[in-house]
């Protein structure tokens, strides 16, 4: 069987938030069709604690720890740390525990591993923040790489930037982007293999790299056994209701902080008209921060919640009104699931084939977002038929299996180019 050596800088059980879902289900995916190996850039407290390494090591036929988290494994407590290294800083000028991406110790360990292990593939997950050790690794073996992304970065950046006002903010996110585009026109040459998470995606690659054979589908799935329980309502749940849910970096423009701020000032004020208790909640990690100035008895924003299970089960409508993004959105995956009916931007359900009026509904401006929102509230018979149509393709093409599938197809392209698999 084909030996993966996985690593990734983003890993974290339970998996809460896009991310985290694109590492967690790949891992799956993997280690159906290949002797996995798990190598980790991201500490014990940050994975989750025992319970999460317990999690991943069923998974694998070895899970590892980088040189440089295995301190942070020693010295679990946050605390220890920072005086360890606030000691370190006025004996030696520096710190002891480095962070833990694009090390090139980590990398060098990591090529070591490899070899001992005599793997026939590294696969960096996550790999729009994985360039540097894709360099080092092809600069210093000949092993078969696959830089695995889960969206083009460089549009996520640039796509942001008619919502940026600061002229300072503006120009420096605009470097940012550009700067990304190189990194993904050299990567994607470099790499053997480079994945995309969907077909506009990999058009994108493709028109990077020196083959476009190097390019393949690998898509953001869910495992669909793991939404088929519905949890319990939580506490003082409001009825009926709209549910968004998203990672709101708190630091600059951020897609969900506009998509939210968007909803709440343009959409719910509509859709109050027709349905006047209607109550909107807001979950995911950071909201609290990002939209602490709101203050709206019919506004709940939870923060990070250890699943969002208990209030997205339990929706009317869940929303995705992204107006910047790139990749595929778990959001319109998990609802579909859950047997939620969605609303969405059009670049919100981007990369999915979904269409208007059978599996979701989607609407560019406020007021057909909000009659949107209005039908599904008021259609009991549309929203069950909406919801299950979405239900139905997902099972079908977002599933596990699926991706394991086109897994399979990779790894099949990687073989028949020689020395691989030998």
């Amino acid at each position: 069987m084909v030996k993966i050596l996985f690593t990734t800088p983003e890993l974290r059980h339970p998996a809460v938030g896009g991310p985290y879902l694109r590492v967690e289900n790949s891992i799956k995916a993997l280690s159906r069709i290949s002797e996995l190996y798990i190598y980790s850039r991201v500490s014990l407290d940050a994975l989750g604690g025992t319970s999460g390494l317990s999690f991943y090591e069923q998974y694998c036929k070895r899970f590892y720890f980088a040189p440089s988290v295995e301190s942070h494994n020693r010295y679990s407590s946050g605390f220890i740390r920072k005086a360890i290294n606030f000691l370190f800083r006025q004996i030696i000028k520096r710190n002891i525990f480095p962070g833990h991406q694009g090390q090139e110790k980590d990398t060098q360990d990591l090529l070591n591993l490899a070899r001992d292990i005599e793997a026939d593939v590294i696969w960096l997950g996550y790999g729009n923040i994985s360039y540097p050790v894709l360099k080092y690794i092809k600069s210093h073996s000949d092993y078969k790489v696959v830089l695995d992304t889960d969206s083009v970065w460089s549009r996520f950046v640039l796509r942001g930037l008619d919502f940026i006002v600061d002229k300072e903010e503006r120009l420096a996110k605009e470097k940012e982007g550009k700067d990304k585009e190189e990194e993904e026109r050299w990567g994607t040459q470099l790499a053997d293999v480079t994945t995309a998470v969907s077909k506009i995606d990999a058009a994108y690659y493709r028109n990077l790299a020196k083959h476009q054979q190097q390019v393949h589908i690998f898509s953001n799935v869910i495992d669909v056994e793991t939404y088929r329980q519905i949890p319990p309502v939580t506490d003082n749940f409001k009825k009926p209701c709209l549910y968004l849910a998203g990672t709101f970096w708190t630091k600059g423009q951020t897609p969900m902080e506009d998509a939210a701020r968007w909803a709440i000032s343009e959409i719910l004020p509509l859709v109050r008209r027709q349905i006047p208790d209607i109550h909107f909640y807001i979950v995911g990690r950071g909201s609290e921060k990002a939209l602490s100035d709101v203050n709206d008895p019919g506004i709940t924003i939870t923060g990070e919640l250890p699943s969002v299970l208990p209030y997205l089960c339990h929706a009317d409508v869940a929303l995705v009104p992204l107006r910047f993004e790139s990749g595929t959105r778990f959001k319109i995956l998990e609802a579909g699931a859950c047997g939620i009916p969605v609303v969405s931007t059009t670049l919100g359900a981007e990369g999915i084939p979904v269409t208007h009026g059978n599996h979701i509904l989607i609407a560019d401006e406020p007021k057909a977002f909000a009659d949107s929102i209005i039908k599904i509230i008021n259609s009991h018979d549309f929203a069950q038929e909406l919801a299950g149509n979405l239900r139905t393709l997902v099972s079908q093409e977002y599933s596990i299996e699926s991706l394991a599938k086109e897994g399979c197809l990779i790894l099949e392209y990687l073989k028949a180019r020689g020395n691989c698999f030998d």
